[in-house]
């Protein structure tokens, strides 16, 4: 998809003037929005509710504190910030001391950073260069994270993290985050860094963007493929993301996160005004996904880690085909369905090509944690609707925005036509496993007591494997 054509899709996509007057209006009051603009201040609240940050080294308020400090004290490696900056700017990043000096620090690029250039950068922040308003601010040195091995072949330099858009305590959209020479090391599209969308449900890589506008498929001047990229402790960093929107009061959030290699996630801040980048690196708006959990009852963190992983993820499975061929499975094959709660159930599932979509039974769908669900589709009176050939679509819509708003286990509605009569059934969006590959699927909660498998796998799902029959 060109840029062009995404953006042609204006009522998925969330513009700024839409940002601010919708959600950051409404739902980031005034103390919670000075909470997050004070980056000392919220990292407290943070640690305090138990969100792991980054250790806090020393701060410097004014020019007399600066006049009296002692540089010797600072470790080899640190970050400086200043305390209300915005965007990244103001940011210093120093990767170690200079060898055989105690005066002078190395950057990522190699250039050599002495006690009079940070002194200088200081004040700069202390003079409010980078601050929000101009006015005057604090400088804070904190520690440097240490790059997880696993993000280190796509990073230059400095330390990747996770970008999370927040709403109504879901995580509705991501993005990977990654440092390059352009932006000397620091992880922000603004300054030349790459954003790389992510697959909500299995935190997997999809699409990237470079700046601002670029799209593209590798790390520049490399072969180094930045789709399907597995983020590490994924479910963590929702969860963290979640409780970190709860303690600070902001109904719309960017959360940023990284992955430090001794600690694993650490929470970098909170973004009141988190910009809309996030959309081009996913090629997806936000509008339509923060309208879908618009009011919904979320009971907690977790519970808002499961909507947001089922409602806004799955779709990158589907997209990425292993290269080696695909699998010759029988007719009736073993199959791992993953539930709620990391519930995973084995069971003999019938690989039918004559029908379109997967089937799981009513009590397998209990198992897997979608008892609500099935309680209150039962109790649902659908004969009044009239289930007519030719406007299945229309009752499938209508069905799932009078009923998803109670439920939001509900993906979707499916109505089936079949020699039998006509019927409804709930859909949910759930990963199997089958023979050794992981597909996440769109399926139809139905009534198979009476039938021999509890599940059937569909044609839908079937485009990795050939059916043989006789196996």
């Amino acid at each position: 998809m060109s840029l062009l054509t995404f953006f042609q899709k204006g009522s998925a996509i969330l513009g700024m003037n839409a940002r601010n007057l919708t959600y950051i209006r409404p739902h980031n009051l005034k103390n919670a929005k000075r909470l997050a603009d004070d980056k000392i201040a919220s990292k407290r609240l943070l640690k305090k509710a138990g969100v792991p940050v980054p250790r806090l080294i020393a701060k410097v308020s004014s020019h007399a504190t600066l006049d009296h400090y002692d540089f010797s004290t600072l470790p080899n490696s640190f970050v400086l910030k200043p305390n209300q900056g915005l965007g990244g700017s103001g940011i210093l990043i120093v990767y170690g001391r200079k060898k055989g000096r105690n005066d002078a620090w190395v950057k990522s690029n190699g250039k050599i950073v002495t006690i009079d250039d940070i002194k200088a950068h200081i004040r700069n922040i202390l003079d409010g260069a980078f601050s929000l308003s101009g006015s005057p601010d604090i400088a804070f040195f904190e520690e440097r994270l240490q790059l997880s091995p696993k993000l280190k072949p796509y990073a230059y330099k400095g330390i990747p993290d996770i970008r999370i858009i927040i709403y109504n305590s879901v995580p509705v959209m991501a993005m990977l985050r990654l440092p390059t020479k352009e932006s000397d090391g620091k992880a922000n599209l603004q300054q030349g860094g790459i954003g790389v969308g992510i697959d909500m449900a299995t935190g997997t890589t999809t699409t990237s963007v470079i700046g601002k506008s670029k799209l593209i498929d590798y790390i520049p001047g490399s072969r180094l493929l930045l789709k399907g990229v597995k983020i590490p402790h994924w479910d963590d960093m929702l969860l963290l993301a979640v409780k970190a929107q709860k303690a600070s009061g902001l109904g719309f959030l960017g959360a940023d996160v990284a992955i430090d290699r001794e600690r694993g996630p650490v929470f970098l801040e909170l973004n009141a005004r988190p910009g809309l980048s996030i959309q081009v690196a996913n090629l997806a708006g936000l509008k339509r996904r923060l309208e879908r959990v618009e009011g919904l009852k979320i009971k907690s963190a977790e519970h808002g880690v499961r909507v947001g992983k089922n409602l806004f993820g799955g779709e990158i499975e589907q997209e990425l085909e292993e290269t080696s061929g695909k699998s010759v499975i029988g007719s009736v094959e073993k199959v791992t369905f993953h539930g709620v709660n990391d519930k995973k159930i084995e069971v003999e599932a019938k690989i039918d090509t004559g029908a379109y979509s997967t089937s799981i039974d009513y009590e397998l769908a209990r198992q897997l944690g979608f008892g609500e669900l099935v309680d209150y589709w039962k109790k649902i009176d659908l004969s009044k609707l009239s289930l007519e050939r030719g406007k299945g679509r229309t009752i499938e819509t209508q069905l799932l925005k009078e009923h998803q708003k109670n439920i939001p286990q509900l993906h979707d509605v499916s109505v089936i036509f079949a020699s039998s009569g006509v019927s409804a059934r709930p859909v949910v969006k759930i990963i199997f496993e089958m023979d050794k590959r992981t597909i996440t699927a769109k399926v139809n909660i139905v009534d198979r007591s009476d039938l021999t498998y509890p599940s059937i796998i569909g044609k839908r799902n079937l485009h990795r494997f050939l059916v043989d029959v006789s196996k």
